[in-house]
């Protein structure tokens, strides 16, 4: 865990104790908490068998197995996976391109196409012709359909490509008997159209489900290939990324990507983290801090010491969890896979309906197969089986390249129906340290002048009351005087000669202890808040008061507003004292707070609002303290995880520690369930539509769709669901 998730949890200042308790208690419940956990998580990891309509779409998309993260697995494995899915591309449209102009004689000699366009070209013998180019077009383009047909039974699970595979063979079929055997009129012209259309469909649809999984290969583009070593003598080696370990020193010129998480010991510099984190400014880094692997340096050179690499890095990490959610089952899926499936049989059925019915009208076996063939193709589901998985890819890349990592999610889809949220204070709505929230002036002494006295004796101590006095005095500004004769009052504060005055920093025991009364209003308004108050005094007189808190981030109040605005009631969980939850919830306009609350009694509270308020409840704390309760919401959001990926008991964990992140996984869970609406909606709509219109209904009317039209009709539809897919953003 990074060391700055260790800061006292829900604790006033001093409180010891309960911090040490809470710590305690942590463990215990996390501990008590795995099982409950392993069992949430295991709805994460069941990868049911997908339909093929799924394993065709993910497959095109890119995502299958990329094995470990080593940096040369990284790149090695994504450019074979990259090389196969654009050589799947090029595939389809080589296969197009060949199919098309073998078209070019088809057409041209049809006797369908000279009567349309009123010329008469032939010659004995152009039927076999025709058959003979059909017969190519046939085999050559309509082989990957009959390898998913083979695909689709070998899972039981007939679809898209059973019913092209099907609607080419009858066409073909009729044809190729009635040049051979029987009389009739065959359609060759139909039937290359139609594989010509289906060809260019899939190369079209390829190329934008491809482009809608581009920001996960774009985090993998993000680390460099190479590193600057810095050897014992000085010197430095340019080395592969692969063979990096912990303990290398490597130099980061300007410009270039950090190569692996490491530690700056020397230089500084500001880094580009937006691609990684979501924070859209550049980051100052200096001794001491943390780096990121793929982050991009700024204008200056820093030495960084490497702490971990290949799969451990957070790239990686980040890689392997979207990876990962991407690949986990939507509940929405099932919905779909089950009206892809009931649309093939349908389509099948509704086929052969439609060939006995214009039968039976007399219109001859021509016209009724080309209905059938027609029918078939037009309801190809391929468009509903794209339609969730399509969206569930974009919207975890979107995520994570935002600091959003989700890990379950299911979990993740709930969160579109969450009534409540429950927050954790300090380290969430906090910023788990002391700052000075109030001063207090008497006898019209400025408060600068308050403030430069105080942070004189102040600077002087280690105490975390004195730190956030001199913070605040150096955030102002403020110039620090020299303080003389300097000691500390055990157990009641601070003294010293400053600018040749008595000045006294000291608790309210003090005062009571030397019957100093504090009469100011505003001093017993603080107090009455739980703010920890300290009073100034100057040769013995009481000349103001410091009232010090644990700071609201400012980031706390816009996503309190915008949660409040999209009616989910927000709710403070705390261990700290009733009078400072007050004031922290009053600041923030929170619906409600508990407060004094241990750790192991906060997953009470929350089974306290689903069951007894019938509330849908998210969880947002640290991950350390607050895990049983993140266990037992309904969505469990860890905040400011930074570089650790790695908390088991959260569903979606926020890199930043930015509030207002919770809103944005809110919003896209929203964004993410109407997207998938939208997409069911169009595939299943536009089916209710086009069915009846390829099967012939308007044929008294003179609209009669031919088998290519159909083809058409149907791949626009499968190219507008992965558009619509691509429109998902972050909002």
């Amino acid at each position: 865990m990074d060391s700055k998730k260790h800061h006292p949890k829900d604790s006033e200042h001093g409180d010891h104790s309960k911090h040490v308790s809470e710590e305690h208690m942590a463990h215990a419940q996390h501990e008590g908490g795995e099982h409950e956990k392993h069992v949430k998580h295991e709805e994460m990891q069941q990868h049911a068998d997908h339909s093929m309509h799924e394993k065709h779409a993910m497959e095109e998309e890119g995502h299958g197995e990329h094995g470990e993260h080593e940096e040369h697995a990284m790149h090695g494995e994504h450019e074979g996976h990259e090389g196969h899915h654009e050589m799947m591309v090029k595939d389809f449209k080589k296969r197009f391109i060949v199919s098309a102009i073998l078209s070019v004689p088809v057409l041209f000699f049809s006797p369908t196409v000279q009567g349309a366009f009123q010329y008469n070209i032939s010659f004995t013998g152009v039927e076999y012709m025709l058959l003979f180019f059909s017969s190519i077009i046939f085999f050559y383009g309509g082989i990957p359909f009959f390898k998913g047909l083979v695909d689709e039974f070998k899972k039981e699970l007939p679809g898209m490509m059973t019913l092209v595979a099907i609607a080419i063979t009858a066409a073909y079929a009729y044809s190729a008997a009635v040049v051979l055997i029987i009389p009739g009129k065959f359609f060759f012209w139909e039937l290359v159209t139609l594989l010509d259309v289906m060809l260019l469909g899939h190369w079209l649809e390829m190329k934008s489900i491809l482009g809608a999984s581009k920001a996960l290969e774009s985090l993998v583009k993000l680390m460099p290939s190479t590193a600057h070593v810095v050897q014992p003598d000085g010197s430095i080696v340019e080395v592969e990324v692969a063979s990096l370990k912990p303990g290398d020193k490597v130099l980061v010129r300007p410009g270039e990507k950090v190569p692996a998480d490491g530690e700056v010991i020397s230089g500084a510099s500001s880094v580009n983290e937006a691609f990684l984190t979501g924070e859209s400014v550049p980051v100052r880094k200096s001794e001491g801090d943390e780096v990121i692997a793929g982050s991009i340096n700024g204008e200056g050179a820093i030495t960084i010491e490497i702490k971990r690499t290949g799969k451990d890095t957070y790239l990686s990490q980040v890689i392997d969890l979207v990876k990962q959610a991407q690949a986990t089952r939507s509940k929405t899926q099932d919905l779909a896979n089950k009206a892809a499936f009931v649309l093939t049989l349908v389509a099948v059925i509704g086929g052969a309906i439609t060939f006995g019915i214009w039968m039976s009208l007399g219109k001859g076996l021509a016209f009724a197969l080309e209905r059938m063939v027609t029918v078939i193709v037009i309801a190809c589901p391929h468009a509903l089986g794209l339609a969730v998985p399509l969206v569930v890819s974009v919207s975890t890349a979107i995520s994570a390249n935002n600091g959003l990592l989700i890990r379950n999610r299911t979990a993740f889809e709930r969160g579109r129906n969450i009534d409540a949220i429950v927050f954790d204070k300090t380290g969430t709505l906090t910023k788990g340290e002391f700052g000075v929230t109030d001063i207090v002036t008497l006898d019209e002494m400025p408060e600068e002048e308050l403030l430069s006295i105080a942070g004189a004796l102040e600077i002087n101590s280690e105490h975390p009351i004195a730190q956030g006095i001199v913070r605040t005095v150096q955030e102002k500004g403020i110039t620090i005087p020299a303080v003389e004769e300097f000691k500390a009052i055990p157990g009641r504060g601070v003294q010293g000669r400053v600018d040749g005055k008595n000045i006294m920093v000291v608790s309210p025991g003090y005062l009571r202890d030397n019957g100093i009364s504090i009469e100011d209003e505003r001093i017993q308004t603080l107090q009455s808040q739980g703010k920890t108050t300290v009073f100034v005094l100057s040769d013995n007189r009481l000349v103001g008061a410091i009232a010090l808190a644990d700071i609201i981030r400012p980031e706390s109040r816009e996503a309190i507003a915008e949660l409040k605005k999209m009616g989910i009631q927000t709710i403070m969980l705390t261990g700290d004292n009733r009078l400072v939850a007050k004031w922290v919830a009053e600041e923030l306009g929170l619906d409600q707070f508990f407060a004094e609350v241990l750790p192991h009694e906060k997953s009470e509270v929350i089974t306290k609002l689903q069951e007894e308020q019938g509330l849908i409840v998210a969880m947002v704390g640290d991950g350390v303290n607050d895990a049983p309760a993140l266990v037992k919401a309904d969505l469990g959001i860890a905040i400011g995880a930074g570089t650790d990926v790695a908390i088991e008991s959260a569903d979606v964990i926020l890199v930043r520690d930015d509030p207002r992140d919770i809103v944005a996984i809110i919003k896209l869970a929203r964004s993410t369930f109407r997207k998938m609406q939208e997409n069911l909606a169009w595939a299943t709509g536009y089916n209710t539509f086009a069915l009846p219109l390829a099967a012939g209904i308007l044929y008294n009317w003179g609209v009669v769709l031919t088998p290519a039209m159909g083809a058409v009709l149907m791949s626009l539809s499968t190219v507008i669901v992965a558009f619509n897919a691509k429109r998902l953003r972050l909002e």
